[in-house]
């Protein structure tokens, strides 16, 4: 697995496809700027800067002027814009939004050109600009991790299915998708966080739709399966770990026997829930990684199976009625006369 840190450049802000950023841009000044690193999906709008407060401007994060630090630039002498950009453009500040198409005073143009700082202008109002630049960031800059294994979507869970090379992935994933599963990506999962409890998985886009199986080489699932049958996206809620099953007695009893302990999987700093399921001659794995899905939907929704039982034996063993001691058969009701 193999971590990247993300970047983005004023310049790559400025060069990104007007519709995927849903937000128009355009150079006013200080295109010799253009390198400088964003690094931060958080902007920031504080006009208290030009009033003197410069100090809770934040290095790495675009500074956005709307119509009030416009106006209040307007409202000044010459002398006084210049000390006041001048203050504020000493911090490290990638580069200045303009929003609402409003026109900068000429000190503000002056300024951007002598401290190398870009000055981009949006017609777009100030909250639509900050919300659309805000969710363009977060995603570009989310710190991505490439993971060897399998992504799917059963059930409307995302299931990261992982283990070493050969031990059967891709196979499984083929069989969960004539199941009626869809597949996400096949040997290279992208992975980048979200936020803070949310990971999403891609496929890169040169292998999307396809999959390797032995013996029968790249096939493409879209093709094969149908349109339904793959996504491009989903978020990772479970992780699950082929691992070949070792007959060593030793080795076979670490792994849960009746589902209580709950293990997870560090993936970018999140904790995602984790099964270890053993490989082993005559068994489905297809099967036993939608049961553990299914598992996992009803676990999300507060179902426990293996602590509902493990209480109800405590129960019995206490003496006192168990929960489902009034629980009847409904089978025997079926076919029975009226």
């Amino acid at each position: 697995m193999a971590m990247t840190a993300p970047a983005v450049t004023v310049g790559g802000l400025l060069q990104g496809r007007p519709e995927t950023l849903g937000l128009p841009l355009e150079l006013l000044s200080g295109a010799s700027g253009l390198g400088r690193a964003i690094g931060s999906p958080h902007i920031q709008k504080t006009g208290l800067a030009l009033a003197g407060f410069d100090e809770y401007l934040q290095p790495h994060r675009v500074l956005v002027f709307g119509e009030s630090e416009v106006r209040y630039l307007e409202g000044q002498d010459a002398a006084q814009r210049m000390n006041a950009l001048a203050a504020a453009f000493s911090h490290d500040i990638p580069c200045v939004l303009i929003t609402g198409g409003w026109e900068p005073p000429v000190e503000l143009l002056a300024a951007a050109e002598r401290y190398h700082v870009p000055l981009l202008r949006t017609s777009t109002p100030t909250p639509a600009a900050i919300a659309r630049l805000s969710d363009w960031l977060e995603d570009l800059l989310a710190s991505r991790q490439v993971i060897h294994g399998v992504l799917m979507d059963i059930l409307g869970l995302g299931v990261l299915i992982v283990g070493e090379s050969g031990i059967g992935k891709s196979e499984c994933a083929l069989d969960l998708v004539v199941r009626g599963h869809r597949l996400v990506a096949d040997d290279t999962v992208e992975a980048r966080r979200r936020g803070e409890a949310e990971v999403i998985g891609t496929c890169p886009d040169l292998t999307r739709h396809h999959m390797e199986v032995r013996g029968l080489g790249v096939i493409n699932i879209r093709d094969l399966f149908g349109i339904a049958s793959t996504r491009t996206s989903k978020r990772v809620e479970l992780v699950v770990q082929l691992e070949r099953w070792d007959p060593d007695a030793r080795r076979s009893r670490e792994y849960d026997r009746l589902g209580l302990d709950e293990s997870v999987y560090d993936l970018l700093g999140l904790n995602v829930p984790l099964v270890r399921m053993p490989v082993a001659p005559g068994r489905s794995l297809a099967i036993l990684v939608e049961v553990a899905a299914r598992n996992q939907l009803l676990r999300a929704r507060g179902r426990h199976a293996a602590r509902e039982l493990a209480a109800r034996l405590d129960a019995r063993l206490r003496g006192g009625p168990s929960e489902a001691d009034g629980d009847t058969d409904e089978d025997l009701d079926h076919g029975g006369r009226g």
